[in-house]
């Protein structure tokens, strides 16, 4: 699938893309400084341990330059 342009992306998908990314940061960040999280499971409040935090890796995005190439 070709990549679209932020203008041709509805603001929601942006939005949730962002909040994903976001979400990624801290996980990550919290594994390396070795902070626990906190999260709803079973309708009670968990706190996972540092060294079980899972952290799904980045996916890289390529895109062609605007520029033409001579």
């Amino acid at each position: 699938m070709a990549a679209k342009r932020k203008a041709e992306i509805p603001l929601e998908v942006l939005a949730e893309q962002a909040f994903k990314a976001a979400v990624d940061k801290v996980l990550l960040e919290h594994k390396q400084t070795g902070d626990s999280i906190a999260v709803w499971h079973g309708g009670k409040v968990v706190h996972i341990p540092a060294d079980q935090i899972e952290v799904r890796e980045a996916k890289a995005e390529y895109s062609t330059s605007p520029r033409k190439r001579k």
